[in-house]
C-alpha cells in the first residue's frame, strides 16, 4: 500500500513538473534561457545543498559560465540571475519591478514588513515617511556620535600598547554596533553589561540561519522549520533582538511624554534648518536619534508602535552590518596598499590642519581621495552583493523575455568585476572614480547601494560613517596586513562576509593631539 502511494505521489510530481516546465507559457519562456542541467522535480536545488562557501563558488562559477544571464530551477520555482548593466537598468529603473522576492520573506520574522522587505503601497508610504530621517541637516546630529565612538576605538588600540593585531570583523563590529545603536536608538550598549556581545552574536546567528530558512521558503514549510532545532534557535535569538528594541522604544516614548515632545519638534524642524558646521555639532539635552524621528511620525498618526519596531530593527541590521563589513574590507585593502594608505593619511592630516585639528562634518566633505578609496572598496567587496526582485510584468531583457512573477537575482558582485566594463577588475585602483573616468561609464555597472526608485535610503549616511571611521584610523595608525585578500573565501550570507578571520596589524603613528 505504501509503495502504491509513493508511486502515485511520484507520478503526480512528475506530471506537475512537466506542466510547470514545458506546458505553461512561463516555463517555456524560462527554459529558453541558458542554465545548468538539473534533475526532474528538484531542478538545481541539490546543487546548493552544500556549505555556504561552496554555494558561493557555485554562484560565481555558474554565472561566469552562462554570462550574462542564467536560469535555475528550485523545485517548481524558476530564478533568473542577471549581471549585464543594461538588464540591471531595465529592472532597477522601473517602478514595475520593485517587489522583493520570497528570499526576503526569510527576514519577516525579524523585520516584519518594513522598508527593506515591504512592497506596493506600504513601501511607498514608508519611504516617504523615512526620507526626512536622512536629510543632510539631520545627519549632522549623528556625526559627533561617530567621531566619539571612533575615538573610543582608537583609545582601546592605544591602551593595548605598541603594535596591535586584530581580527577585523569582531574588532570593527564591536565598535560599530555601539556607534549605530546610538545613532539609531540614542542608546549606548556600553552600559548594558554583556548585551553588546549578545546582540552582535545574535545578528550573526540570524545570518547563519539564512540559508536554512531559504530552503524552507522553497519547500513552503515554515511550520516544519519552527519545529526544528534551527527554528527554536531562531525564536530564542529573536527574543533577544526584539526584546531590546521594544524596551528602548518604550523608554524613549516615556521621555518625550515627560518633556511634552519639545525636543522632537526642534529635531524634526532641523530638516529645513540650515546649520553652521564651523564647529563640532552640539547636541541638545538627551542625545536624539533616528528613533526620535519615527516617534515624531507616530505622533502625527503616520506610524504605529509595531511600525517603529520594524524600522528600528532594520536600521540596526541594514545600517550596522553592511557598513561594518564595508569598513573591514576598506581597512584590509588599505593595509595591503601602503602607497594608497599613505596618500589617504596625508589627505586627512592636511584637512585637519585646515580645520584647526578638529574632526567635523566639513572635514569629511573635504576628503575626495578617501571617498574614491571607499567607492573602489565597495566595488570589489559590495556588502549587498546581490538583490532579489519579482518581475512585475513580462519584461524584455537584452536577449530573452522574462515572464511576470519570475524571481530575479541581480548579481551586484558580478557586474562590479565584469571585465567588459572595468579594466583589470581585480585591481584596487581608487582613481577609477576620478570624475573624468566615471563620466562615460555605464551608470548601472556600479551598484553598491542599488539604484532607481528603491535605492538605499541611507547611502549618504553610510559614506559619512565609513569616512569618519577610516579617517580616524589612518590618522592614528599605520595598517599592515597579516592575512591577504587574495586568500579571501566568501560565503553566502545576508551580507558579503569572509569565511575565515582576516587580521591586520595596527602600528601607532607619532602622537598627535586632536580635538573633537
Amino acid at each position: 500500500m505504501i509503495t502504491i502511494i509513493l508511486l502515485l505521489l511520484t507520478l503526480i510530481l512528475l506530471i506537475s513538473n512537466y506542466y510547470v516546465h514545458y506546458h505553461g507559457k512561463k516555463g517555456r519562456l524560462i527554459n529558453l534561457i541558458p542554465g545548468p542541467s538539473g534533475y526532474p522535480i528538484v531542478g538545481n536545488a541539490f546543487q546548493y545543498l552544500a556549505s555556504r562557501e561552496e554555494q558561493w563558488k557555485l554562484l560565481i562559477t555558474l554565472t561566469d559560465e552562462f554570462y550574462p544571464i542564467i536560469k535555475f530551477w528550485g523545485f517548481f520555482f524558476p530564478l533568473i540571475s542577471i549581471r549585464h548593466p543594461n538588464d540591471l537598468e531595465t529592472i532597477l529603473s522601473s517602478t514595475k519591478h520593485i517587489e522583493k522576492s520570497l528570499i526576503y520573506d526569510v527576514l519577516h520574522p525579524w523585520f516584519g514588513t518594513g522598508l527593506l522587505t515591504s512592497g506596493g503601497a506600504k513601501w511607498h508610504s514608508r519611504r516617504k515617511i523615512l526620507t526626512p530621517t536622512f536629510h543632510f541637516n539631520i545627519l549632522q546630529h549623528f556625526i559627533q556620535i561617530l567621531f566619539e565612538e571612533g575615538e573610543n576605538m582608537i583609545r582601546s588600540l592605544k591602551n593595548a600598547g605598541g603594535t596591535v593585531v586584530k581580527d577585523l570583523e569582531p574588532f570593527i563590529d564591536d565598535t560599530f554596533t555601539n556607534a549605530f545603536a546610538e545613532t539609531a536608538m540614542g542608546t549606548s550598549l556600553r552600559g548594558l553589561g554583556d548585551f553588546q556581545q549578545q546582540y552582535r552574536e545574535a545578528v550573526h546567528r540570524m545570518g547563519k540561519l539564512f540559508t536554512y530558512r531559504l530552503l524552507r521558503q522553497w519547500l513552503h514549510s515554515d511550520w516544519i522549520f519552527s519545529l526544528t532545532s534551527k527554528g527554536r534557535e531562531q525564536k530564542k535569538i529573536l527574543k533577544i533582538l526584539h526584546g531590546f528594541t521594544k524596551r528602548i522604544i518604550a523608554e524613549r516614548k516615556v521621555y518625550h511624554d515627560r518633556t511634552n515632545g519639545q525636543y522632537l519638534k526642534i529635531f524634526y524642524n532641523d530638516t529645513s534648518t540650515k546649520r553652521n558646521d564651523a564647529e563640532p555639532v552640539r547636541v541638545r539635552r538627551k542625545r536624539l536619534a533616528m528613533l526620535d524621528l519615527l516617534i515624531a511620525a507616530s505622533r502625527d498618526g503616520l506610524m504605529t508602535d509595531s511600525d517603529i519596531q520594524e524600522e528600528v530593527d532594520i536600521f540596526m541590521f541594514a545600517g550596522h552590518d553592511t557598513v561594518a563589513m564595508g569598513l573591514c574590507f576598506i581597512s584590509a585593502l588599505l593595509a595591503e596598499h601602503k602607497d594608497i594608505q599613505d596618500r589617504v593619511r596625508n589627505e586627512v592630516n592636511t584637512a585637519l590642519q585646515e580645520n584647526e585639528q578638529k574632526f567635523t562634518m566639513n572635514l569629511l566633505q573635504d576628503l575626495p581621495y578617501l571617498e574614491r578609496c571607499i567607492k573602489e572598496a565597495l566595488r570589489l567587496y559590495p556588502s549587498a552583493f546581490g538583490i532579489s526582485r519579482i518581475a512585475g510584468e513580462d519584461v524584455k531583457l537584452q536577449s530573452y523575455l522574462v515572464p511576470a512573477g519570475t524571481f530575479l537575482h541581480l548579481n551586484i558582485y558580478g557586474v562590479h568585476r565584469d571585465p567588459n566594463f572595468w579594466s583589470n577588475p581585480e585591481v584596487f585602483d581608487p582613481d577609477r572614480f576620478l570624475p573624468e573616468k566615471i563620466r562615460h561609464r555605464h551608470p548601472y555597472s556600479y551598484l553598491p547601494f542599488s539604484a532607481g526608485p528603491r535605492n538605499c535610503i541611507g547611502q549618504r549616511f553610510a559614506m559619512l560613517e565609513m569616512k569618519a571611521m577610516i579617517a580616524l584610523l589612518v590618522h592614528n595608525f599605520y595598517l599592515k596586513p597579516i592575512d591577504y585578500l587574495k586568500n579571501f573565501r566568501p560565503k553566502v550570507d545576508l551580507v558579503l562576509r569572509p569565511a575565515q578571520p582576516h587580521r591586520v596589524k595596527f602600528i601607532p603613528v607619532c602622537k598627535t593631539n586632536l580635538s573633537l
